[in-house]
């Protein structure tokens, strides 16, 4: 921000505007690689910096807008596949929904829940009807729910090496 005007006559609001600006750019400046320093470095105020960097790197309202109906759909045909771990999914689902989030979405607890829940694989299934008639899923966080279903497939894990390792030692075939 510029004042068209010397110093001795700026007001002590003016000069605190340019103050606050010059600290502003600063901390964008340090925080920079020096490819991102130099497509800034010519901007007059830090908002020209600002609004050159959220270009860049979110894109024009349209690019969020594309981004936004893309991740939508991702969305929608979001489930789990055969094979894949909870972690697995938990990583991709967070990463979905953070990103909606992060463009305007908004969600409430039970319908994520209720989402991650509807499109697990069929194996998950025994999981997913005690969950849904012990818990609340309007209060319960993806964060606790993910927590559970990994809890569980632990526990399949070991049962099944359990049973694995009967099987090797009577000399019947795993399955």
């Amino acid at each position: 921000m510029f004042v068209e005007k010397p110093w001795s006559q700026w007001t002590e609001t003016e000069g605190k505007k340019v103050q606050y600006d010059c600290i502003a750019g600063n901390i964008i400046t340090f925080a920079l690689s020096s490819d991102e320093f130099y497509r800034v470095s010519q901007c007059s105020s830090t908002k020209e910096m600002w609004d050159i960097l959220e270009v860049t790197h979110e894109g024009t309202i349209d690019v969020k807008r594309a981004k936004k109906h893309v991740l939508i759909q991702e969305y929608k045909l979001f489930k789990m596949l055969k094979g894949e771990t909870i972690a697995y999914v938990h990583k991709i689902f967070t990463h979905i929904v953070n990103h909606l989030i992060g463009l305007g979405k908004i969600f409430d607890k039970k319908e994520l829940n209720t989402k991650i829940l509807k499109y697990l694989d069929r194996s998950w299934q025994p999981k997913v009807i005690a969950i849904s008639h012990s818990k609340d899923l309007t209060t319960l966080t993806t964060t606790s729910l993910f927590g559970k279903l990994r809890e569980h497939e632990q526990e399949m894990n070991r049962v099944n090496e359990e049973e694995t390792g009967e099987n090797k030692s009577k000399g019947l075939p795993s399955n």
